[in-house]
């Protein structure tokens, strides 16, 4: 994976042109190659590469090799190859006519090399020998001068406006919208002249890691302190210079000044400025030097201003049925020039004055002929009338001009009123009124989730979807049952008297977490009408079709979503949610294509990592919440992914950020307005299933050990039985091979190791610690290889065989190490004596059925020096022997230490019936 993903930034590179020439010296032979040229975004993702390099790869190397050095040698040989697979055909220069010379010179074998199959350069004499080393160096020089400069320290290029010219007398109207406003030609001419203006490009050092620090050339050249920029940089002249020296072939207006002895700033004129603007700002940010441009010349351009109106106002109310896509709403689309509008007198006035840059209303302008030319057809064009609200909100999100030429004239800004003026400020979850908790909802929602369900409420009453990618352990579940008892509950009060059913809702989640929401709707939603479509014996055809249309909510699997699609999309659901969203994130899958078919009103996704690895992974998701909105796959590849995960395009995140916004609800638990509504400790069930592999050994166990129970005498011999069985039953609940102990394979066979695989993994995403407890050493033996290798990241484990200076080193590596990690612990020589507060995550894998044993392991994150909120999760298979001791327990929590007492030897004193009752297996723990 590794060597995969250095591929393809070598490929990457190649494709953007990003490599040089190059003539290496190898043992005494010369070969011509490829290399590449790294800045910017690109030295970052090589450093980053060099960092996460895998210790295999250091396997062969010479001893003490650094990373980066491995790195720079396996990206010139990939580079290298990718070049001239790119450039496979005739040779990079013609073929010589007439008589072949007595002597090719060296650069011409050189050049011919480049692409040829051998890259070796024939170096047979004395002044071939002399010839090469000249072209090497000069080569070397090149490739050089290209790359990012090493060092605390880059030149830094910063533009400065000319100073606006002091105002004769205030005019009466900025806007020029009155008449006896000045004239436009008098109002631009009054704001300083166009050609003559004096633009500055000033020299500065900038700190590479704090780029808000800068040390102007002026200082440098008088000698001033550099401790408040960089320490350790002993001749900053020298720096400044080399660099000025390098951007020179960028930037040829800088010739000029570095025939100065002490050079500080270029003076440019109002095209020379546009030039740097246009070119030579592009080139030197793409080679790594800073560049600081005005405010101004990413807001003040030329485009549309659209203002939009409601013609039958709302009160934004999410319960207010006044509202929809198809409303219709007026609106007229302005010229503007950032946040104000031009008249058409403006607008000639600048298109006679025919110049790159001009002063407007006391600001600079950028103007684009292009821009210019689609601005004065707009003109001859209708600028106004109606629409309906959901195009008004494509134009608002995408910003595309009037009829959708948003290419040739961009839309600058939006001005909308009601719903939609919420929607596209991003800000229609604080300013919506909050919903009231249902009648028949268990439980209290705190302010943000109330925030978090109306905004569900809102998009869905619009028809369209939404992501609620809140942090894991803010309450999703909740959220989204909230949601479905508060449509229930609205239809029942709209239509009062009748018996007809609300459409239901269809839950998609991965099968770990089918008995979770059986378990979490029981809970919080009782009056829910709860039908599970999984397992084998799933019903079919029309008595599937009645079940489904009677429910109110519909729980399967994307497994079953996929092969029941057919049937599954024949129902008219209310809403189709997608629980752990991520696993539709490959959209080309069957899974993915099968949920996305499924009709519904209205789509939400539920994931606390709407981007895994890469953008596709967002629009995977988006489309699914909202088909067509970030437009087909590759157009969305190639105008978003490309250009921020490669080039770290801080307009195309801004333009993404804008269109996915009002769609997506994301809250961390890091925000302040968020933490202040959460418990310092957080205990929560994670619900498990079982395979049919453990549903069998369970059963089996089960029937042996009754068995023999029955037929034991009262005494020892009974409770030793009775105690066995309920360590047997536990593993197999863990996993076959726990029980086993036959060494297998862990994968798919254990609903519980799946819940925690796909827990850990999300934990480690968002860069978090974790402690996981067993009472099984065994157990927790297998479970550290396995999570090391799945989830990348450290897994410590600790058990009561640790020698007491490697869990020393255990411990204090867990809470220094700034890296994710989890931290496996035997509940016995884990649960006392340890601070691990670097954990704001403790997971329960088995349970010890004794709380005090529990909190006390629970304690050993949640104590004095915690700064985090801690979330506790006790896993617990349903249907099993877990689930009922689990809710004996919480029946009687208040006399719980006294009735468990420190073990579980309580259990021994059960009768053959109770405990017949207890360890049963129960139809719905079979999770296939």
């Amino acid at each position: 994976r590794f060597l995969a993903a250095v591929a393809r930034l070598a490929a990457d590179l190649t494709a953007r042109g990003r490599v040089l020439p190059a003539l290496r010296d190898e043992d005494g032979q010369y070969a011509a190659g490829w290399r590449p040229v790294l800045s910017g975004a690109d030295a970052q993702r090589a450093r980053e590469l060099a960092a996460a390099m895998p210790p295999l790869c250091r396997a062969t190397a010479t001893e003490g090799a650094p990373s980066a050095k491995l790195l720079t040698e396996a990206l010139d040989a990939l580079t290298d190859a990718a070049a001239r697979a790119a450039l496979a055909g005739p040779p990079l220069l013609p073929a010589r006519r007439g008589r072949r010379p007595a002597r090719i010179p060296v650069a011409e074998r050189w050049s011919a090399a480049l692409t040829a199959a051998d890259p070796l350069v024939d170096v047979g004499t004395p002044e071939d020998e002399r010839e090469a080393a000249e072209l090497a160096a000069e080569l070397d020089a090149w490739h050089a001068a290209a790359q990012l400069p090493a060092g605390p320290v880059r030149t830094c290029f910063r533009l400065i406006e000319p100073e606006a010219p002091e105002p004769e007398a205030p005019e009466p109207d900025e806007r020029l919208t009155e008449p006896e406003a000045a004239a436009p030609s008098e109002q631009l001419a009054a704001t300083g002249p166009v050609g003559g203006a004096e633009w500055r490009v000033e020299f500065a050092l900038q700190s590479t890691d704090d780029p808000s620090l800068l040390m102007p050339a002026a200082d440098v050249w008088q000698g001033a302190s550099t401790a408040g920029l960089a320490a350790g940089i002993k001749h900053p002249e020298e720096e400044l210079l080399a660099g000025l020296g390098r951007a020179a072939r960028l930037f040829p207006e800088l010739d000029a000044a570095l025939h100065s002895a002490a050079p500080a700033a270029v003076v440019l004129d109002t095209e020379g400025a546009f030039g740097f603007l246009r070119q030579a700002a592009p080139l030197l940010s793409g080679a790594g030097f800073g560049v600081l441009l005005p405010d101004w010349v990413r807001k003040s351009r030329l485009g549309l201003k659209l203002t939009t109106r409601s013609k039958t106002p709302s009160t934004g109310s999410v319960t207010d049925p006044k509202f929809g896509l198809q409303d219709i709403v007026e609106f007229r689309y302005d010229l503007a020039v950032g946040d104000q509008s031009l008249d058409p007198d403006e607008l000639a006035e600048l298109a006679r004055l025919k110049v790159p840059l001009v002063r407007l209303r006391g600001q600079w302008v950028e103007l684009d002929d292009r821009h210019l030319r689609a601005a004065l057809k707009f003109l001859e064009r209708s600028q106004s009338g109606t629409m309906s609200a959901g195009d008004a909100l494509l134009a608002g999100l995408h910003g595309a001009g009037l009829n959708g030429a948003g290419d040739e004239l961009p839309l600058v800004e939006v001005d909308a009123d009601g719903w939609l003026g919420d929607l596209l400020s991003g800000q229609a979850d604080r300013r919506l009124e909050p919903l009231k908790t249902p009648g028949g909802f268990r439980g209290e929602l705190r302010p943000y989730q109330e925030r978090g369900v109306a905004w569900l409420a809102f998009l869905g009453g619009l028809g369209l979807g939404a992501v609620l990618a809140d942090d894991m352990g803010l309450g999703k579940t909740i959220a989204a049952l909230c949601l479905i008892a508060h449509t229930l509950e609205a239809d029942a009060a709209a239509s009062p008297g009748q018996a007809a059913p609300s459409a239901p809702t269809l839950l998609v989640c991965p099968m770990s977490l089918v008995g979770n929401w059986e378990r979490e709707a029981a809970r919080f939603t009782p009056q829910l009408k709860v039908h599970v479509h999984h397992g084998a014996g799933r019903l079919s055809g029309a008595e599937l079709t009645q079940t489904l249309t009677a429910a109110d909510l519909v729980i399967t699997t994307y497994g079953v979503a996929t092969r029941d699609r057919e049937q599954l999309g024949a129902i008219g659901w209310a809403r189709v949610v997608c629980d752990e969203a991520q696993n539709i994130k490959n959209h080309a899958t069957r899974q993915a294509r099968a949920v996305r078919g499924l009709p519904a009103a209205a789509r939400i996704a539920l994931t606390g990592t709407p981007v895994e690895n890469r953008l596709s992974d967002l629009w995977s998701i988006m489309e699914f919440s909202n088909p067509g909105l970030l437009g087909p796959a590759e157009k969305f590849r190639q105008r978003y992914a490309i250009p921020i995960e490669r080039s770290g395009d801080e307009e195309a995140t801004e333009r993404l950020r804008r269109i996915t916004g009002p769609f997506m609800l994301r809250r961390l638990k890091t925000d302040k307005s968020i933490i202040s509504d959460l418990p310092d400790k957080l205990e929560m069930k994670v619900w498990c299933n079982l395979t049919a592999e453990q549903a069998s050994l369970y059963q089996a166990t089960v029937t042996d050990m009754l068995a023999r129970i029955e037929a034991a005498e009262e005494g020892i011999e009974r409770r030793g039985l009775v105690l066995a069985t309920m360590a047997k039953l536990k593993q197999v609940c863990n996993h076959p091979a726990h029980l086993l102990g036959d060494g297998s394979r862990l994968p798919g066979r254990s609903g519980k190791l799946a819940r925690l695989e796909e827990l850990c993994d999300e934990i480690i995403a968002e860069g978090d610690k974790a402690l996981c407890f067993t009472q099984y050493a065994e157990f927790g033996a297998m479970l550290q290889p396995y999570l090391a290798s799945r989830l990348g990241s450290p897994v410590l484990y600790l058990h009561g065989g640790t020698p007491k200076k490697q869990r020393d080193a255990m411990v204090t590596g867990f809470q220094q190490d700034p890296e994710p990690a989890v931290f496996l612990l035997s509940l016995k020589a884990g649960g006392t004596g340890l601070n691990l507060t670097a954990a704001s995550h403790v997971i329960h894998v088995d349970r010890w059925w004794n709380p005090a044993v529990e909190d006390q392991a629970t304690d050993r994150a949640f104590r004095i020096g915690q700064r985090k909120d801690v979330q506790v999760r006790k896993f617990v298979c349903v249907g099993t022997l877990e689930e009922r001791i689990d809710a004996m327990i919480e029946e009687k929590k208040a006399l719980a230490e006294r009735i468990v007492g420190t073990g579980e030897s309580w259990l021994t004193e059960l009768s053959v019936a109770d405990l017949r009752r207890v360890i049963t297996l129960a139809p719905e723990a079979v999770s296939e």
